[in-house]
């Protein structure tokens, strides 16, 4: 049962960009700005490249792994790439050891990095007290005129067919995933609700300087990534190759036959198992 939703959204520290009197960014090319100052910095590690990559597939109108031959159109991913490394040059390279949430600790407990472009949310940054700065969610910026698309995560609750006690652990799923729990006792205890009641929920928005209400769009159209069986392999080490292009550079046709062939691997796992 769905306990958790996130997805890849933007965040800032007002104060920051009041300071430098700059508006928060609403397109890429005002990101790349921003980062051109030092000003900008997002997760780079290999994971979350493979997230951005997808996210930017889906933004620039083909998503991925549509193709059993291909993950992306070479005119798609060229463009990805290409995109993607003018942002990552601009950033400190220590972002290639940060996670979103050591993102969020960089943003919060230093005065350097005033927005993040994409990220996986933890609505726990924009709750007062719960780190030294409060930072703002939003919907991430636009991209040839539409609102770039991320790629979704979560978590749920589920019972082992194993267990002893099922009935007690489908009712306490049952309870963890209960809209009314859901929209109290899960959020505020630090939960990120996975329903949507609680994300409009004007109490659970009045708490979190409307973080849930901001990313919603975010979210409703976030990229549901691929679910056969053996993307997981890709997605575990896809990441790498679209990390090692970003440092180094390299022909952008070769890294996404790299990609490909990878791809091309992880499904004879799918055809192995019917």
């Amino acid at each position: 049962m769905a306990t958790d939703a996130a997805t890849p959204v933007a965040a800032s520290r007002p104060d920051i960009l009041r300071s430098l009197g700059v508006a928060l960014p609403r397109t890429i090319e005002e990101v790349l700005a921003l980062a051109k100052a030092g000003r900008v910095g997002f997760s780079l590690l290999p994971i979350d490249s493979l997230m951005h990559f997808y996210g930017l597939c889906c933004s620039l109108g083909e998503e991925p792994c549509q193709n059993d031959e291909k993950v992306i159109s070479e005119v798609v991913g060229v463009q990805v790439l290409k995109l993607f490394k003018s942002l990552a040059d601009e950033l400190d390279a220590g972002f290639y050891e940060k996670n979103p949430f050591k993102v969020f600790e960089e943003m919060t407990q230093r005065d350097e990095i005033a927005y993040c472009p994409f990220a996986y949310g933890y609505s726990n940054y924009a709750r007062t007290g719960y780190a030294s700065k409060v930072l703002h969610f939003h919907d991430l910026v636009s991209l040839n005129g539409t609102p770039m698309i991320s790629t979704l995560g979560g978590a749920g609750l589920a019972v082992s067919s194993q267990s002893k006690h099922i009935p007690v652990g489908m009712d306490y799923a049952r309870f963890v995933a209960s809209p009314e729990i859901q929209a109290t006792l899960y959020v505020e205890n630090g939960g990120q609700p996975g329903h949507l009641g609680a994300w409009e929920d004007e109490q659970v928005n009045a708490y979190t300087a409307d973080y849930f209400k901001n990313t919603l769009p975010t979210l409703e159209r976030a990229y549901l990534r691929p679910r056969y069986d053996g993307h997981l392999y890709f997605q575990d080490h896809a990441g790498d190759i679209v990390v090692d292009y970003l440092r180094q550079g390299g022909d952008e046709i070769a890294v996404l036959e790299k990609m490909n062939k990878m791809y091309r691997e992880s499904l004879l796992n799918r055809e192995d198992n019917g």
